[in-house]
């Protein structure tokens, strides 16, 4: 009975080291900056590791009164190629801690 008490403390202690992991990443995550871009570099968005959006670049060029359509759609473009690459980037971070498994619970 003992060694199944210590192996339960061992997974804990194994999860509280993976939560502390997670946290360390997130927060590292939260300080790098991606950009995506569209319109031939016209639009740039950039968005941290977490997914948040940090600014949107926009150049002159890009700005027509008579055509906020494709301004818009530039915008879109550019916010979801950035969002994507934070994605990819957040997911193979985590992946190094968890091992590709999806572990509820530990923040991410």
């Amino acid at each position: 009975m003992a060694s199944g008490f210590g192996d339960m403390q061992s997974l804990l202690k194994q999860a509280q080291d993976m939560q502390r992991r997670m946290q360390e990443t997130m927060r590292s995550l939260s300080e790098r900056v991606l950009e995506g871009t569209s319109g031939g570099g016209a639009v740039k968005a950039q968005v941290n590791g977490n997914q948040e959006l940090l600014s949107i670049q926009i150049d002159k060029a890009a700005v027509d009164p008579d055509d906020v359509e494709t301004l818009e759609d530039l915008v879109t473009a550019a916010v979801r190629q950035a969002l994507a690459a934070a994605k990819d980037v957040r997911e193979a971070e985590t992946a190094k801690i968890t091992g590709g498994m999806n572990l509820p619970g530990l923040g991410f």
